[in-house]
């Protein structure tokens, strides 16, 4: 029988910046098992000021105060292990829901970072309203964004010969991936690099576009329920994710060129093996029906995905 477990961010289980499989499991599950989770978003300097309307929770505060900074700037619920998995395995996460629990979230413009690092030589912090119920949010100037929340960040622990790992870098571990489509009903599929795969998730959004240009989208905390399955010695070497009607396929470099061009390799691998067509023959169906879409331009190594519908290799 499957269990449901129960894992909120808090001094104990959130860690920051850094995937590591040094860093202890905070919470042990079974393959099929569900887990509700919370995050946090945001460092000290994020915050609202004080006065502000919008406020920390306690458990944003407590962590703040007493957890230490690592490499990168996410704050990660996590890690938990799922007994039984070895490197080889295939972790499959799906994302069974996902709901905004903060009535705000912050946006961020960087000077020297983003799409256009020269162009904006000004620090620029915004928080904005969420409405909950109604999954709206209000930016500054008055627009109304409908929200779409999905966890910028979830990944495993990386090999243990690559040491630390930043959380701002998406790599074979998955990580920061910031892809849209990570909604309810989406599936992720990471490689296990090491025995319990140490699951982290985080960097809460509740709307972002491809690309997330100016370098962070709306973020806020989030909640979810995942569901933790194991597919053994499949021997995947880098993310893929699915939806109910779609194969995506992700590649990740500093180069953007070669991130599409892994992703589109990919995908062309997938449908071979999923659709038994030949690779020329997967090849031409990936530019006939495939879109190729900039996932991310700002976490160093950019993202790029394919999306492919999966009634075409029925």
């Amino acid at each position: 029988m499957a269990s449901h477990h129960t894992l909120r961010g808090d001094v104990g289980t959130v860690h920051r910046g850094t995937f590591d499989a040094a860093i202890p499991a905070v919470l042990t599950i079974q393959p099929g098992d569900t887990v509700d989770v919370t995050t946090l978003s945001g460092n000290s300097e994020d915050i609202p000021p004080k006065g502000s309307q919008f406020k920390l929770s306690p458990e944003h505060e407590n962590v703040l105060a007493k957890v230490p900074r690592g490499i990168g700037a996410h704050l990660m619920t996590g890690p938990i292990e799922v007994a039984g998995s070895m490197p080889g395995d295939e972790l499959v996460v799906e994302i069974v829901a996902v709901e905004l629990t903060l009535d705000w979230g912050w946006n961020m413009i960087k000077p020297g970072m983003g799409t256009l690092p020269d162009d904006f030589p000004i620090l620029r912090h915004i928080h904005v309203p969420i409405d909950r119920e109604r999954g709206i949010v209000t930016l500054p100037w008055g627009l109304k964004l409908p929200a779409s929340p999905f966890f910028g960040v979830i990944g495993v622990a990386p090999p243990p010969a690559d040491g630390p790992q930043t959380s701002i870098i998406p790599r074979a571990f998955g990580g920061n991936i910031d892809n849209k489509n990570l909604v309810a009903g989406a599936t992720l599929h990471l490689p296990v690099f090491n025995p319990g795969a140490q699951l982290s998730l985080g960097d809460g959004h509740a709307v972002q576009g491809d690309g997330e240009v100016c370098v962070t989208a709306v973020e806020t905390e989030l909640g979810g329920t995942l569901k933790v399955s194991l597919l053994q010695q499949t021997g995947i070497a880098h993310p893929w994710a699915e939806t109910p009607t779609h194969f995506i396929t992700m590649g990740f470099d500093e180069d953007l060129d070669k991130a599409a061009a892994f992703a589109v390799r990919e995908m062309v691998t997938l449908a071979s093996r999923v659709g038994g067509l030949s690779r020329e023959d997967a090849y031409t169906l990936c530019s006939l029906a495939g879109d190729v879409s900039v996932t991310q331009l700002v976490n160093v190594n950019k993202g790029a995905h394919v999306m492919l519908a999966k009634a075409l290799l029925k």
